[in-house]
């Protein structure tokens, strides 16, 4: 693994640690791996970040981030889209091929399709440059929070929740179909959880949002639609006559069980 000062543009991970992708295993605090080839605004986030007693490895571009990626455990990433030799984009593409580790994306442009674009893959967050480092913490804690009450264990009434051949895990915080993990966003799980819990009963957008995420969040209607698209692929058998999330017209969206 390529170190401080071996002409990589790379800096950790510190103590060279190797651990299973997806586990949290910080020792002072949430692992961070802030992926940003911008050097003097890592000196900004990374003393933020630390003050708050993150602990913080940093990449300069998408390579050297997978190949942080694969060897070390982090709680959260921090992504900016726009990097040398590989884009943000296809590193979270590859990242999430992985795990659904929370990942917030960065970015100079602060357009509204590039919003749209990161929460759409489905990110936990987005932030656009120039930003506050104050509410990039604010946001880190959020998602890293979020994260964290997603996996927190359940009542025993209702762990494994079975309908035909979908199965949805909440001690576990896994999806199960036909007995196979279905890798499925923090996100994504926590709407088909809402939406199962109510099975039968028509949700609106807003309900949802409501429902699935924290004050301050930046998803909107047509993000949340985007989960519920990519949810689709994953566990029904044909996404365009979906048999277990309907949508409801003018309403939102139902769990049929």
């Amino acid at each position: 693994m390529p170190r401080r000062g071996s002409g990589r543009a790379v800096e950790g991970p510190s103590r060279g640690r190797r651990k299973r992708f997806g586990v949290a295993s910080a020792v002072h605090g949430n692992r961070i791996l802030l992926v940003e080839d911008e050097a003097s605004l890592v000196d900004v986030i990374r003393a933020y970040l630390e003050a708050e007693n993150f602990v913080v490895d940093r990449a300069a571009d998408g390579e050297a981030a997978l190949e942080y990626a694969a060897t070390v455990s982090y709680d959260l990433v921090l992504l900016d889209l726009n990097l040398p030799k590989l884009s943000g984009i296809e590193v979270f593409k590859r990242l999430r091929e992985r795990s659904a580790i929370p990942i917030i994306m960065v970015t100079t442009r602060g357009e509204e399709i590039d919003r749209v674009v990161g929460l759409e893959l489905g990110a936990d967050d987005y932030l656009a440059k120039p930003f506050s480092p104050r509410e990039l913490v604010a946001r880190v804690k959020t998602v890293l929070r979020r994260s964290s009450s997603a996996v927190a264990p359940q009542p025993a009434i209702g762990e494994v929740q079975r309908v035909d051949d979908l199965e949805i895990d909440r001690a576990g915080h896994e999806v199960r179909k036909g007995g196979r993990k279905v890798a499925v966003t923090p996100m994504e799980f926590r709407i088909l959880d809402v939406l199962a819990r109510n099975s039968g009963r028509a949700l609106t957008r807003s309900q949802l949002l409501d429902m699935t995420t924290e004050e301050g969040s930046d998803i909107v209607d047509r993000t949340l639609d985007r989960h519920i698209a990519n949810l689709r692929r994953k566990i029904e058998d044909d996404p365009i006559r979906p048999r277990f999330i309907e949508t409801v017209a003018g309403v939102g969206y139902k769990f049929r069980a």
